[in-house]
C-alpha cells in the first residue's frame, strides 16, 4: 500500500501501542546508593532487624542484560525488589532513576517510572483477583498506560502479547484464574510486560513454583525480551541452576549484604567469597555416588579471609566488574 493510499484510508485499529523509544543510556539507569532497610523487631536486642545493609549497585538500561540476585531465603532479596518497585521506602540511602530519587518523583515522572519498571512476582496464585477474568489484568494495563483507545487494537494487543509468551488466546481469554495453571498465570504477567515494553523487569522468584518444563520456557522468554525488546531484568532467585541458565551477571547476597558480583561464569567457576563457595558446594550432584563437599563454617571463613582488623560480618564486596 502506498503512503497516499494509507492516508486516504485511516484505520484506527492499526494504530501502534505507545511503546517507549529505546533511548537507553546512563540517564535511564536505576541506581541504589548505600540503601539500608530496618524493620522493628520485638525481642531483638536492638529493637529492629536490618534486612538490607549499605547496598550499592546500578541496574543499567544499556546494554540490556540480565542480572541475577541470588541468596538464601531471608537474605534481603525481596526487600530490595520492593524498594526498587517503590513499594517500600528504605530507612536510609537513595534509589534513583535517571538521577532522580524515585520517592520524590513528580506525578508524570512517577507514571513513567511505573511503566518502565515492571514486576513479575513469585506466587502465580496470589496475583490475580479470583472474581475477575484474567483479561482484566491486560485490559487494565492498556487503559492505565494509554496504549490505545481502540477496542479492536486492544484486543489485538492482548492476543499478540499472549502469543509472544506461547499462550493460545482462545484457551486463556475469558477464563478465571482458577481455570489456569500456575505457569499460564505467570506467562500472562509476562504478556503484560510484553505489551508495556518496559526498560526493566523486576522478577522476584518468578519460577520457584513452576515445573521444570514451564520454568525453562519462562526463562527463555526473559532472554528473548532482553534480546528483542531491550529489557534489562533483575532476576531474583535462590536457585543457582537458573542463574547459570540465563547467564549475564550475578550478585550474591547474604545477611542483607551483596558480597560478590560479576559475570555468571566467572563467579560460578572461581568464587571468591566464602558464602558464594558455600552456595556452590550445597548444590546436589546428579550422581548417587558423589559426596557433597565438607561443610563450610561461614563465619569462621569470613574471619580468616577478612583478617583481624575487619570485624566478622563486614566482609568487603568481592567485585569482578570494571
Amino acid at each position: 500500500m502506498s503512503a497516499s493510499q494509507a492516508d486516504a484510508n485511516p484505520d484506527p485499529a492499526a494504530e501502534q501501542p505507545s511503546v517507549p523509544h529505546r533511548d537507553n543510556g546512563p540517564d535511564k539507569d536505576i541506581e541504589l546508593r548505600q540503601v539500608e532497610q530496618r524493620f522493628h523487631a520485638r525481642g531483638s536486642a536492638t529493637g529492629f532487624l536490618t534486612a538490607v545493609h549499605d547496598t550499592t549497585f546500578t541496574l543499567r538500561a544499556y546494554p540490556p542484560h540480565i542480572v541475577s540476585l541470588v541468596g538464601q531465603s531471608g537474605s534481603g532479596k525481596s526487600t530490595i525488589a520492593r524498594i526498587i518497585l517503590g513499594l517500600q521506602q528504605p530507612t536510609s540511602g537513595t534509589v534513583t532513576y535517571g538521577g532522580k530519587d524515585i520517592f520524590s518523583l513528580s506525578r508524570a515522572d512517577y507514571d513513567d517510572y511505573r511503566r518502565n519498571v515492571q514486576p513479575v512476582f513469585q506466587d502465580p496464585y496470589a496475583i490475580f483477583n479470583p472474581v475477575y477474568r484474567v483479561d482484566r489484568v491486560l485490559r487494565t494495563a492498556i487503559k492505565k498506560f494509554g496504549l490505545t483507545s481502540s477496542k479492536a487494537r486492544a484486543a489485538e494487543l492482548m492476543e499478540e502479547s499472549l502469543q509472544a509468551v506461547k499462550l493460545d488466546p482462545a484457551q486463556v481469554l475469558g477464563r478465571y484464574p482458577h481455570q489456569l495453571s500456575g505457569g499460564q498465570r505467570q506467562r500472562i504477567m509476562l504478556a503484560r510486560v510484553h505489551m508495556l515494553r518496559p526498560r526493566f523487569i523486576i522478577a522476584d522468584e518468578p519460577v520457584s513454583m513452576l515445573d521444570a518444563q514451564v520454568r525453562k520456557l519462562f526463562l527463555d522468554i526473559l532472554v528473548d525480551f532482553q534480546r528483542d525488546y531491550g529489557m534489562t531484568t533483575l532476576f531474583i532467585t535462590h536457585d543457582l541452576s537458573t542463574v547459570y541458565y540465563v547467564g549475564g551477571d550475578v550478585m550474591v547476597i547474604t545477611k542483607g549484604r551483596v558480597v560478590e558480583q560479576g559475570p555468571v561464569a566467572e563467579v560460578m567457576h572461581t568464587p571468591r567469597h566464602p558464602y558464594t563457595k558455600m552456595l556452590l558446594a550445597s548444590v546436589p550432584q546428579p550422581d548417587p555416588d558423589a559426596r557433597w563437599t565438607d561443610r563450610i563454617d561461614l563465619e569462621e571463613a569470613e574471619r580468616e579471609e577478612a583478617g583481624p582488623e575487619v570485624p566478622p560480618g563486614d566482609q568487603a564486596l568481592e567485585a569482578r566488574v570494571p
